[in-house]
């Protein structure tokens, strides 16, 4: 999919400068809401916090990333005490990733990560700026992509070719069910629906889930009582939608 952005709208003083312009141009022009289908999007005024981009209808926010190539596993974001605040408040918006390839100026992936699906254990701290840097002490954060459950990264454009929007939507309503969730509680479903499809097949045993143990209760430290957690965690997934139980205490991951 191509950019379509006339040059001569404005000046920059940059390329960084530039590819935000294409890139925000092309999201208006193009994109729909994932969350209701709404057909476009409206941009924020400049220099909001936070949220570029907002839906009319259903009110879902997001926040823009475009990126030359394919993003990583890590994901550049803002400063790591903001972040954990609008966590807590609930109010993060959703995360848009727009990646490129600048040499054709064309969109070649979007993914979206719906806001809910953010939680303290995939936001990684970078170390403070030291001095003598005129922001000194300011400490930044990464959003660890690779957490967040597949369930949790929606395509909308895959190698340059538009996702059916049925098909995204579906995605995404059947995520909804994490939307009124509040933390821990989320945070729960979401370790546990990521241990799930780290198993890497889509049936598997409750012992399967038990080898997280460890790795859930580094999660959430405070708790002793892990595998009864583990398994309210798959009951609530089952009653979702996202999960089928086979009875004899096994479990089919439902294809997205």
């Amino acid at each position: 999919m191509r950019f379509e952005f006339d040059e001569d709208r404005a000046e920059y003083e940059s390329q960084q400068q530039r590819v935000r312009a294409w890139s925000e141009f092309w999201v208006a022009e193009h994109m729909y809401c994932p969350a209701c289908g709404s057909a476009s999007l409206s941009k924020h005024r400049n220099n909001r916090p936070a949220a570029d981009f907002y839906c009319a209808a259903c009110a879902e926010e997001f926040e823009l990333k475009a990126k030359n190539g394919r993003f990583g596993a890590r994901i550049v974001n803002g400063a790591y005490a903001t972040l954990l605040e609008r966590l807590a408040a609930d109010d993060n918006p959703s995360l848009m990733l727009l990646g490129y390839n600048l040499s054709r100026l064309a969109v070649e992936r979007v993914i979206v990560v719906p806001r809910y699906f953010f939680t303290p254990a995939i936001v990684e701290a970078r170390p403070p700026l030291r001095p003598p840097a005129r922001r000194a002490g300011w400490a930044g954060c990464n959003i660890l992509l690779a957490e967040i459950p597949a369930y949790g990264r929606i395509d909308v454009v895959i190698d340059g070719a538009a996702v059916p929007r049925d098909t995204v939507l579906e995605r995404w309503r059947r995520t909804a069910f994490l939307r009124d969730e509040k933390m821990p509680s989320r945070g729960w479903l979401i370790e546990v629906l990521r241990c799930v499809e780290k198993i890497n097949q889509s049936e598997f045993s409750l012992s399967d889930v038990y080898a997280f143990e460890g790795e859930l209760q580094a999660v959430f430290p405070d708790n002793n009582n892990v595998r009864p957690k583990i398994r309210q965690q798959l009951q609530r997934l089952r009653d979702s939608g996202v999960l089928e139980f086979l009875g004899d205490g096994s479990y089919r991951l439902i294809e997205k």
